[in-house]
């Protein structure tokens, strides 16, 4: 038997760049609430935490801010939550190599869980829209568990929802989040260079290997899984 069995796979910045959607919803609110927009770069910088701390350092312009006034957070969020449901998967890209990766790792027998902190009522249409929801056996949401990313929780809800333990399991993402929330829950771990890192060079995290590609991914859990069997990894 295969020593890995499952791959978890985070949805923004690993296997789409959803950027341009969520920052023309994100300008949108911001010149409805008066603001001036910001630059989808900057933008770009905010992902990685949730739609509504997107919404909150977007109304703040900035990673870190202090308190927002409640009021204005409301309403920005209200905004945000429509206008990005008119755009949702719009201009949403399948990242080079993901197709072929997820490919790879189905013909490897490997069960497969999106597990991203966006809202179930965005993953859902958005995996559908892109063509890539017929991968995954299991999609795990950031309103699914009580937690979201970098908590361990949805990457253990995630491998219960496959029946595979969380040691059988890879991470696959782009983010300290990702890093964090997989190695807290006991799997493997391994990051994309070309996603949303808020500023934290993936270089940088405590992971199992950095891949370029899906591909790359693919290769290197076949190739552990040729070398590995479940009495040689303990």
């Amino acid at each position: 038997m295969k020593f890995f069995q499952a791959a978890l796979l985070d949805l923004d910045g690993t296997l789409l760049d959803s950027v341009p959607d969520l920052a023309t919803a994100a300008n949108a609110m911001r010149m409805e609430l008066g603001m001036p927009p910001l630059r989808e770069a900057v933008i770009a910088t905010f992902v990685g935490k949730g739609v509504d701390r997107l919404v909150q350092r977007t109304l703040a312009g900035a990673q870190e801010h202090g308190d927002l006034d409640p009021a204005l957070y409301a309403q920005g969020r209200a905004s945000f939550y429509r206008h990005y449901h008119l755009v949702n998967g719009d201009k949403a890209v399948i990242f080079d190599g993901v197709l072929d990766g997820l490919k790879a790792m189905r013909d490897q027998g490997l069960k497969m869980a999106v597990v991203t902190n966006k809202p179930t009522e965005f993953t859902i249409p958005l995996l559908q829209r892109t063509g890539l929801a017929g991968f995954f056996a299991a999609v795990v949401c950031g309103d699914t568990c009580a937690r979201k990313k970098p908590d361990p929780q949805p990457m253990l809800h995630a491998c219960s929802l496959l029946g595979v333990p969380p040691e059988r399991a890879v991470t696959i993402g782009d983010s300290i989040n990702d890093a964090q929330a997989g190695r807290d829950a006991g799997t493997r771990v391994l990051v994309v260079p070309y996603g949303y890192n808020e500023g934290v060079d993936v270089r940088t995290l405590d992971v199992d290997g950095i891949v370029a590609t899906l591909v790359e991914a693919a290769q290197w859990i076949g190739r552990d899984n040729s070398l590995l069997s479940p009495s040689a990894a303990h």
